[in-house]
């Protein structure tokens, strides 16, 4: 008896650890990101944010990771992000960082030319019609947004 429950246990172990909840599914990152057609930050190569300045994906360089498309300018950018994908996602799905942070934290649409990397993070953020979120967040308070956005994230993803 003993041993039906080890193995029961187990297994329920292994059912629950194979599970993936909110942001981690498939879905659940398509649903959260800020894609347009499953390519994520509107085609730009999210390595070229560590490297100099922002620059267009090429449609010869994809690749897919849980289920959202990214593209790259070279090959080189496409091998490093797949060394390490965690370090070039950007932060809160690709949506504005300064909305993000605010007590009421909304999706946000980016403009993926106004940027900041924090502690080796991307952060993007809302700049048109005059209104550039990227100074807001500067000016506000980034740790205190910074922390509320982290949360708030967390809160919508896990949804």
């Amino acid at each position: 008896m003993k041993v039906l429950k080890h193995i029961l246990f187990t297994a329920i172990l292994i059912v629950f650890a194979s599970m993936s909840f909110g942001q981690e599914t498939k879905e659940g990152r398509i649903e959260h990101f800020n894609l347009k057609k499953t390519v994520a930050i509107y085609a730009y190569d999210p390595v070229s944010y560590f490297t100099g300045e922002p620059v267009k994906g090429q449609p010869n360089f994809i690749h897919q990771y849980k289920g959202l498309i990214y593209l790259f300018s070279s090959n080189e950018n496409k091998t490093l992000f797949i060394k390490s994908p965690e370090k070039y996602e950007p932060a809160y799905g690709g949506w504005c960082a300064y909305a993000m942070g605010l007590e009421k934290a909304e999706k946000v649409s980016v403009n993926p030319k106004t940027y900041k990397i924090i502690d080796n993070k991307l952060y993007l953020f809302y700049n048109k019609l005059g209104i550039n979120t990227k100074t807001k967040w500067d000016k506000e308070g980034e740790q205190k947004l910074k922390a509320n956005a982290d949360k708030n994230w967390n809160r919508i993803i896990s949804k």
